[in-house]
């Protein structure tokens, strides 16, 4: 279990639940391969790695069943687009993803059409039966704490294994706050609350953050909720500074123009 106090432990916990992320709008086959590569390194492997659709089939190949491959779809727009919405569903699964993140039609949602939002979250869980969905609800975007709480509501509802915060590429990502109001969503949640996960993303770059949210999720859903089935933490250079900690250097996590 990780600790508030320990670094190490904390730096251990988010290894385990890392989806390790590349969605540049310039990435390369190489780019993933590299990812990949990163995926399994020497102080061992990640959760997931979350790349675009059309990338998927090359990171299943390239990695043990022991390592997820989630894919983005509805990405980072969260359309109303019913069909581009499946269709890209359909990319995902018969690339052999396990996991599909769909961005929530936040737009959509703030405009106050509740129907547009619930229709493409059921078509997709409909459509991916067997994958773990995380939707996306973009927090920094939804802004208000009763918007955030209803678009989590409306994606459990829907049939949603995890929540997730953000795309990466709104200039406000991952929050405290917004974290809070999620899990308190999950916690409450009268059909899935003892099953459903959290993820952060956007912007986590250093252990002593993702501390923050290990410690929301220990706090909130309980301890036994600190594993990769109900925790998960979105990031690109947060490996940097895992790797560092574990293995007893003092460094900041590398730079990256990518929020993730």
């Amino acid at each position: 279990m990780a600790s508030k106090t320990d670094p190490h432990a904390d730096a251990r916990m988010a290894l385990a639940c890392l989806d390790l992320t590349s969605l540049g709008d310039d990435d390369t086959q190489a780019d993933i391969a590299q990812l990949c590569r990163r995926a399994q390194g020497p102080c061992g492997p990640v959760a997931a790695v979350c790349v675009w659709p059309r990338f998927a089939a090359a990171a299943r190949g390239l990695l043990p069943s022991r390592i997820a491959v989630a894919a983005v779809v509805n990405f980072p727009d969260g359309s109303t687009d019913l069909a581009r919405v499946l269709r890209e569903t359909a990319q995902v699964v018969q690339a052999g993803a396990q996991e599909i993140d769909l961005v929530l039609p936040y737009t959509a949602l703030m405009d106050g059409d509740v129907g547009a939002a619930r229709q493409v979250l059921q078509s997709v869980r409909a459509a991916c039966p067997e994958q773990r969905l995380k939707v996306i609800l973009e927090t920094g975007v939804l802004g208000s704490d009763g918007l955030i709480a209803q678009a989590a509501r409306l994606s459990l509802d829907a049939g949603a294994d995890f929540i997730k915060t953000s795309t990466g590429k709104t200039a406000i990502s991952a929050t405290p706050s917004a974290a809070r109001v999620m899990l308190q969503a999950i916690a409450d949640h009268p059909g899935v609350g003892a099953n459903a996960g959290f993820k952060a993303s956007g912007g986590i770059r250093t252990v002593k953050e993702a501390g923050t949210y290990i410690a929301l999720v220990h706090d909130i859903l309980g301890p036994s909720a600190l594993t990769p089935a109900r925790l998960r933490i979105g990031a690109s250079s947060l490996l940097n500074d895992i790797e560092a900690v574990l293995g007893g250097k003092s460094r900041a996590a590398t730079a990256t123009t990518d929020r993730y």
